[in-house]
């Protein structure tokens, strides 16, 4: 009998562009994993794709750890459990693990959280119920905190983290507007997901397409994109507006969306934070664990569960396509949360 064996993505070598390319990437058959004493065995059945591994990617200080060539590209997965050493962890237990880019791993039990489902689809631990929506709620409530009758805006609206920004926005009374790029994204934030505008960052005319969308100002500014998106809110932001800074899509991904560099901005932000008194904070949703990752999970996962957050996945299937989909993401040409269907059965 031939001996079983395991995939995984690595880092071939650093982008030469802010994009980066199939090139960087390379897939590997490697032996099957074993598990040690206090460790499983894991089939990664799902697998995220985000943002941020476009970050982790370039050799450069940040708040995380470069990639390191020849290795597995970083990314967390939720997983079965096919072989246990381990009292705490049995056969068919299904697991949140930073797996990187692999079909399997052996991984010791005591790092793991282990997912009651409770009728939810396991993937939504990647997706709502894991980092993107802990990103949102958290950001949310330490810095956004919107109010009834506020106006929030919300831009990458479509995607996991925006999409439910917005939904929470709504949840608190506040009015949502959101930015997506394209007429499917935007009909899909009014007619799913109930908010009270959507703006084609796409449009030739975007800026006042967003100002007529906000006739009374905007209070929270949720930035996924920075930008020419940025440039279009910061002169409708009001007095004391809250602006939590989550990602800049727009400036590192290398797209169409880019910012002019050959213009300065930051002299008109400054200005405006100065003058409106702006609350601007940047954060790692890490930093908030602690405060209010318990209530995330009770709260969202009782709205989920009761139908009044919804929620949109983007699947490609196969650990070999993940490299495309990844691309496809930074491009802007996925539509919900990006994961990897990894186990094949």
């Amino acid at each position: 009998m031939p001996m079983q064996k395991a995939t995984q993505v690595v880092l071939a070598s650093r982008p030469a562009t802010p994009r980066a390319s199939l090139e960087n990437f390379r897939l590997e058959e490697i032996p099957m994993p074993v598990a040690g004493p206090g460790e499983v065995l894991l089939r990664v059945d799902y697998l995220s794709l985000d943002p941020y591994m476009r970050g982790r990617m370039n050799d450069r200080k940040s708040y995380a750890k470069p990639a390191d060539i020849d290795q597995p590209m970083p990314g967390e997965s939720v997983a079965t459990v096919l072989e246990s050493n381990a009292a705490e962890l049995a056969k068919g237990d299904v697991v949140l693990v930073q797996s990187g880019w692999r079909s399997h791993l052996a991984a010791d039990a005591a790092g793991l959280t282990k997912l009651e489902l409770n009728g939810v689809q396991e993937s939504a631990y990647l997706g709502v119920l894991g980092m993107p929506g802990f990103t949102a709620y958290s950001g949310l409530a330490a810095i956004g905190k919107p109010k009834a009758g506020e106006t929030l805006v919300v831009g990458a609206a479509s995607g996991p983290v925006g999409s439910l920004v917005g939904q929470l926005a709504k949840q608190a009374g506040a009015r949502s507007v959101g930015i997506a790029g394209g007429p499917k994204k935007c009909a899909y934030l009014l007619e799913t997901l109930g908010f009270d505008a959507a703006i084609d960052h796409k449009a030739p005319d975007f800026a006042k397409q967003l100002e007529a969308a906000c006739p009374d100002g905007i209070d929270v500014y949720f930035e996924n994109v920075g930008g020419a998106v940025w440039n279009a809110v910061v002169p409708l932001l009001n007095q004391y507006a809250r602006v939590p800074v989550c990602g800049l899509m727009a400036q590192t991904s290398g797209n169409a969306s880019a910012p002019d560099l050959s213009e300065d901005h930051l002299a008109a932000t400054m200005r405006a934070v100065l003058t409106r008194s702006l609350l601007i904070r940047g954060y790692i949703n890490y930093e908030f664990t602690g405060q209010y990752h318990e209530q995330f999970l009770k709260d969202v996962g009782a709205l989920l569960r009761d139908g009044k957050i919804k929620h949109l996945e983007d699947i490609t299937d196969g650990l070999e396509n993940a490299p495309q989909a990844f691309l496809d993401m930074i491009d802007g040409r996925n539509f919900g949360k990006v994961l990897v269907r990894v186990a094949k059965g």
